[in-house]
């Protein structure tokens, strides 16, 4: 007799970087595995993971993704000496991982993770090439937002 799979309805989105979107003009988004520990990933698992300002380091032709924070859990990690910002490493092709080095030397750009999620029982990183944003690009990117909020609201009141 076989037996039936249950399919969870929640979201795959562990964490997102929104605080990225706001201060870059995002182009290219590459998709890339981390290298983890176990307690990490029960960490992950319970969400105790913040990629604020998270970045991209290139090192001996290898991905590395740093500050990135994952608190481990103290029922789960007593025996482990734990180390909550260590470097991970990423796990592309070695061709995304010259465009990428490449991009990032020449055209003066930033290798920003702007999500993890699960990829059926694997974490994946979201990497993004990211140019920085003028101050007066993040004001007229604020005052967009409001304005799209405020046509919501009046949409919704005349409805």
């Amino acid at each position: 007799m076989a037996k039936k799979q249950k399919k969870k309805t929640g979201s795959n989105t562990i964490a997102q970087n929104k605080k990225a979107r706001f201060d870059y003009h995002l182009t290219d988004k590459y998709e890339a595995g981390l290298s983890l520990k176990g307690w990490e990933v029960k960490s992950l698992r319970e969400g105790k993971v913040q990629i604020v300002d998270t970045y991209v380091f290139f090192k001996n032709g290898e991905a590395w993704l740093l500050n990135a924070q994952i608190q481990p859990l103290p029922c789960a990690s007593t025996h482990f000496v734990t180390e909550p910002n260590r470097p991970r490493k990423l796990l592309l092709h070695r061709k995304e991982i010259a465009k990428l080095q490449q991009a990032v030397d020449q055209k003066d750009y930033t290798a920003v993770c702007t999500a993890l999620y699960w990829k059926q029982h694997l974490v994946k990183c979201e990497i993004c090439l990211a140019k920085g944003k003028k101050m007066h690009d993040k004001r007229e990117a604020e005052k967009d937002r409001d304005w799209s909020r405020q046509k919501q609201r009046l949409f919704q009141k005349s409805v």
